[in-house]
């Protein structure tokens, strides 16, 4: 490796961690997402930190979270050019707008998460669970 690649790597490493604190970058497995440490242990989260779930009633490809329910959860929408990148996949809601998914499982915040790192809907209802 060149002086100049690492250089850059390292570089590249300092804005990572003075951008995320302590969040870790997911890798191409996960596109823009990241993981962070949290309480619950290191979970997936949108690019903003916020924590993000699945849902039991949920089937692969299928989300099954609408109207109220998607007021509480808000799916993490995608745009419709948006294409799946290593297991990121994308599911079409019964409204035509599309939604990540984690290798088919649709993915969702929570309203109650305020700030980066809050997990408080791990294990709600017993239907709720961060992505670790």
């Amino acid at each position: 490796m060149t002086m100049r690649k690492i250089a850059g790597l390292a570089g590249f490493l300092m804005l990572a961690t003075l951008a995320g604190g302590t969040a870790a970058l997911a890798g191409p497995e996960y596109g823009p997402l990241k993981m962070l440490k949290t309480s619950a242990g290191e979970v997936l989260t949108t690019p903003k930190g916020m924590t993000l779930y699945t849902y039991d009633k949920d089937t692969a490809g299928v989300s099954n979270c609408n109207g109220e329910c998607a007021q509480y959860w808000p799916p993490l929408m995608a745009e419709k050019d948006a294409k799946p990148t290593g297991k990121l996949t994308l599911v079409t809601r019964s409204d035509g707008t599309m939604q990540w998914a984690d290798n088919g499982m649709p993915l969702y915040t929570f309203a109650n998460d305020k700030v980066s790192g809050d997990v408080t809907g791990d294990n709600k209802n017993s239907v709720w669970h961060v992505v670790k």
